[in-house]
């Protein structure tokens, strides 16, 4: 299982929500479930974020 709470402890020297995106769709290869337990902390953080992340991590699932 992917943790978006893991992956921004991992990977703090993010410097954007964009950043992010691309992060889950690399770390969801082969991964079957994802877990949006926290609010990504970017003030560029998007109001639809939970939709984005789950579109990127489907995405990179079914390539």
């Amino acid at each position: 299982m992917l943790c978006l709470s893991e992956v921004l402890i991992q990977e703090f020297a993010l410097e954007g929500f964009e950043d992010l995106e691309q992060l889950i769709k690399q770390r969801a290869k082969g991964e079957i479930h994802f877990s949006m337990d926290v609010k990504p902390p970017f003030s560029d953080t998007p109001a639809d974020w939970e939709n984005r992340l789950e579109a990127a991590f489907t995405v990179a699932n079914k390539v």
